[in-house]
């Protein structure tokens, strides 16, 4: 590898997640700080390094928009207004985020995955809109010039195997639109996500995932310069 080269996904560690096993017997913050740098070794660093790989090769793919370094989520939960008190989670995330400017301007991701004991996720999107990114969600997706072609692009991907949706979306059509509008399930949307298919067992170990990574992210790039261009 040339000096300076960024390091390269050689896999996660096939005895990685017996880390989150045993965090999840343990849990407490003491034992997390004893036992941080071998997360580091088999997480952090294998995470951190198959998002730059990714990212590098969807650069063109998304341009002129930039792509943002690989962002990794907190380890410790936020308890403060939980009954759950565990104080850490039993998965690592991380994403890559599109933006225009620093810091990064919006919620929209070009990969997001999560690896743990309880479940392994790839997948694109915004997880939930805010105020002012639901109102012009609503407008994009209730006028016939921008809904259709959405309607159209969510049709192919969950066509091609994609699970596209929301999350706790309202039960009603919000105030305002047709009850029976055509596109009355986006409407009803509170966020877009469009989760990948099931990685394939064995390969979260393999350099190989970037591959399958990067050939899912530019299936789905076509949604996620929409919501980005759009809705950001």
């Amino acid at each position: 590898m040339p000096a300076g080269a960024p390091p390269r996904f050689a896999g996660f560690d096939r005895g990685a997640l017996q880390f989150f096993h045993e965090l999840a017997v343990e849990m407490n913050r003491d034992w997390f700080a004893a036992n941080k740098p071998r997360y580091d070794a088999q997480w952090v660093q294998p995470m951190t390094a198959l998002l730059g790989e990714v990212a590098a090769r969807l650069a063109r793919r998304y341009a002129p928009i930039r792509i943002g370094a690989p962002s990794l989520f907190r380890i410790y939960r936020d308890t403060r207004f939980s009954r759950d008190k565990t104080p850490s989670k039993t998965h690592i995330a991380g994403r890559l985020a599109l933006h225009d400017r620093l810091p990064v301007d919006g919620g929209c991701s070009a990969l997001y995955l999560e690896f743990g004991i309880d479940d392994e996720y790839a997948g694109v999107g915004t997880y939930f809109f805010d105020a002012a990114q639901l109102v012009r969600w609503r407008k994009l997706v209730a006028a016939e010039r921008t809904g259709a072609p959405l309607a159209s692009i969510i049709a192919r991907l969950r066509r091609a195997g994609y699970r596209v949706g929301g999350h706790d979306d309202y039960k009603r059509v919000p105030r305002g639109f047709a009850p029976d509008h055509p596109r009355a399930e986006l409407l009803r949307m509170r966020g877009l996500t469009c989760a990948f298919p099931e990685i394939p067992r064995g390969l979260m170990h393999e350099p190989a995932l970037v591959d399958w990574l990067v050939m899912h992210c530019k299936a789905t790039a076509r949604l996620v310069a929409w919501l980005y261009q759009r809705v950001k």
